[in-house]
């Protein structure tokens, strides 16, 4: 892969953040008249400028299994990054949440995610959808 394909080639980042965030985020960005993407990628770079690499290097801690991966959060859970740290956000406001209220705060933008991520697989032409077979496959 060249140089150049490497500068301009674009990967998908997630992060979670608490419902309210998102919100001041977006109304943030629609007054600057930034996508919200656009607006954490600037804000991200933004905050960065002020980080020497070596502090930033410092920063990263090596795991129990020597990978270099950064250390944070107890929760060990596969593929559910900072989860206990978004339900301790949840519950933060001191009102009672049963399960269902849970799994809705938890998941609450998982279908505007969803909607957003198969446009830009479609864009990108690596899926599409078929009404034929009422769903959406890979573009080979």
């Amino acid at each position: 892969m060249s140089a150049e394909s490497d500068a301009t080639e674009r990967t998908t980042v997630r992060t979670y953040v608490p419902a309210y965030q998102k919100a001041e985020w977006a109304e943030h960005a629609d007054e600057l008249d930034m996508s919200q993407s656009e607006f954490v990628r600037t804000m991200v770079q933004a905050g960065r400028s002020g980080f020497e690499t070596a502090e930033s290097e410092s920063s990263v801690a090596t795991d129990d299994n020597g990978t270099g991966e950064e250390a944070g959060s107890a929760d060990e859970t596969p593929g559910v990054d900072g989860l206990k740290d978004r339900v301790q956000d949840i519950l933060a406001d001191g009102d009672y949440y049963d399960w269902d209220d849970l799994v809705a705060e938890l998941t609450d933008d998982i279908e505007e995610r969803l909607d957003e991520t198969l446009q830009e697989l479609q864009s990108d032409d690596r899926v599409r959808y078929s009404g034929r077979h009422g769903g959406y496959v890979l573009d080979e």
